[in-house]
This record gives structure tokens, sequence and C-alpha cells, in this order.
């Protein structure tokens, strides 16, 4: 097991990465002390990992209460959060309990959030059994549903009390899974560490294949640069607002295409492919760059063009990205490889002319 810390002050929490942890009892035993335990997770994680999760949550002498909720995006509703509360209070767990989020991102943000809330905020553990989850979504403190207007619309920042990230469970993920959490790790790349990228062209197929050292390393290298930069911008004030990139029009994507259809990874891909255009049309990425960006997208078989919503779709779906300020969108782009920034006052005609390029 390989342990990283997000440094956040008395918010400080640790990074388990290993395989087999779900089962361990030692990693749950510092947060449950008697308590009781919620465990959100879906009619598809639960039949694999509750079993396993809840022996070890017992015999860290935890008193546990399984929650369901259904598989996928659209999990993430009002809706569900009030059968999330409601299944809550009926086993009548108070403000002394803590809940687990077992499953992928989907799962981490509806129970990050109902912990967020609940009686006013109770303590909760990330237990991502994704890719995506367990490079991006489970680590930094970003909980949210979703409004029919736009992705991550309803949330709060809640930083868990540590994320125990089980690269064992990977080996039941669903090969178009596997892909879409592969975006998160190329994003981090792209954004943060060129050397990284250099690695990822080198061993992509490795990661394709599931083998447990390219993982490992990638799921780490990943939590590293993460846990960098939320430490220093815990609440996207500035710098954190680059992990976003290719979300402006991943999340349009989703939106636009129906919640579900795509998946978040999926939808970030192409969101990065068109970021990768407009950076080029800005005068800030050379088309050499681009084409390396999108050649490796393309090798870990994800798409590179989004639905065919007309631009105008684009832009409206656009204006609700919580990035937008004044009325402006703004957009992550890449200034060079291993390099981002937020930047605003692009001109509309560059924006339609990106989306253009990225439907041909």
């Amino acid at each position: 097991m390989q342990t990283l810390r997000l440094a956040l002050g008395e918010r400080s929490y640790p990074i388990h990465i290993g395989a087999g942890l779900l089962g361990e009892p030692e990693l749950y035993r510092p947060h449950v002390r008697g308590k009781r335990v919620g465990v959100v997770t879906n009619r598809v994680v639960a039949p694999l990992y509750l079993e396993r999760v809840q022996r070890a949550l017992e015999k860290a002498e935890a008193r546990v209460v399984p929650v369901l909720v259904e598989d996928g995006e659209q999990a993430k509703s009002w809706s569900v959060l009030d059968r999330v509360f409601d299944a809550l209070l009926a086993a009548r767990l108070g403000r002394d309990a803590l809940l687990v989020a077992l499953g992928g991102g989907v799962i981490g943000d509806l129970a990050g959030f109902a912990a967020a809330v609940y009686q006013r905020g109770i303590p909760f553990l990330q237990l991502p059994t994704t890719l995506l989850a367990q490079v991006d979504s489970s680590v930094g403190g970003k909980t949210a549903i979703n409004h029919a207007r736009g992705k991550n619309m309803v949330g709060a920042f809640h930083q868990p009390l540590a994320v125990i990230a089980d690269v064992a469970s990977l080996d039941t993920l669903p090969e178009r899974e596997l892909r879409a959490g592969i975006a998160e790790v190329i994003k981090h790349g792209f954004i943060l560490d060129l050397e990284f990228v250099g690695w990822l062209e080198a061993n992509l197929e490795k990661l394709l294949a599931r083998e447990r050292a390219a993982l490992e390393h990638a799921v780490r290298r990943s939590c590293e640069l993460k846990a960098q930069v939320v430490a220093a911008d815990e609440r996207e004030s500035g710098l954190r607002a680059i992990l976003n990139f290719g979300h402006t029009f991943g999340h349009a994507i989703e939106a636009g295409a129906g919640y579900g259809e795509w998946l978040h990874g999926e939808a970030v891909a192409a969101g990065m492919a068109m970021a990768a255009e407009l950076s080029v049309r800005a005068g800030l990425l050379s088309a050499s760059d681009a084409a390396r960006v999108k050649a490796l997208i393309a090798r870990a078989g994800l798409p590179l063009r989004g639905p065919a919503l007309a631009p105008e779709r684009y832009l409206e779906l656009m204006q609700v990205d919580k990035k937008a300020a004044a009325g402006e969108v703004r957009f992550v782009l890449l200034e060079g490889l291993g390099r981002a920034a937020l930047r605003g006052g692009l001109d509309e005609a560059m924006i339609r002319e990106s989306l253009a390029a990225a439907a041909q």
C-alpha cells in the first residue's frame, strides 16, 4: 500500500492506494470508533463489494446501514438524494454517524453531498471503485448533484476523512468505464506534467491491459498532481480551475446529450480535443502539440468529437458553466503540454470555429 496526504491543515487526510484495501478493517478503524455507518452504493457495485466492506467495517466495530441507489448519472438528483436522507433518518443515524461512498464518481458526488448537508454535515469516507473516481473525483472534496440546466450545479465542498483506492476493484470495471477513467489520467498530464504525458504515451497499452503496476502508478501520479493543486486552492478561487480542462465543453456534451448517454470521461475526452483546438486558434498551443493531445485521446479509444449539437446549443449550455464570470464563458486552455490557464474574453467566432472543426 502507498499512502499520500492531501495537506489542508486540520482537514488534511490520507489517500491510500493499493490492491485488496476494501477488506482491511484497520483502514476504517481510526474513522469508525463504534459509530453507525451508512454505506451508500449502487445496485451494480453492491453485489461485488458491499459484503466485503461491511465485514471490514463490522470488524472495526461499526454498525452498518447499507443504502442502495440506482446506477448511473441519473442518481445525482434531488429525488435520489432525498431517498438517501430518508434511509439515514429511518435508521436513526445522528450527527455522530459516518457515511461511506462505495462506488464510482456518481456515488462519491451523491454521498459526499449528502454528508455535507445531512444534519448540517457529517464526516464521510471515499471508497472509489472506478478508475475515474480513484484518479479524480474522490480527491479534493467537491460534491454535487445535477440540475436540468447544468451538471454539478448544486453542491458543496466537503472533504472526506480518507480516500481508500483499491486498484483490485478495477479488475471488474467494464472496458468502457476503464477508458473513461483514462481520460482523467491523461488530463492531469496535459495540464500539469509533460513528463507524465510521455509516460502515458509509452505505457497506454499497459493501462488498457490493466497491468497492476501501471494502474498503481497512474493512480498515484494523478492523485499527487491533483493533491498539489487542491492544497494550493481548495475552493477553486484560482489555480484549481485548471483541473477542469475539457470540462466546459464536456459538461455541455453531457447535458446536451442527456445525462447518462455519455460517460463523464468520454465527454471530457471530446472536450479536451475541442479545448486543444480552441487553444491553437487562440494562439496559445502549437498545432503539433494539439495533434499530440488528440492522438493520445484516440489511442485510448476515446471520442474526439461531441454529439451533433448546433453551435448555439453548445454556447447556451456553456453559459451555465461554473467557471463563467459576469456572464462570460471562460475556458481552461493549454499554453503548451503540461501547462494550462483559465482564459476569458475569447471571441465568439473563434469558439464557433472550434466547435465546427470538432464536428468535422
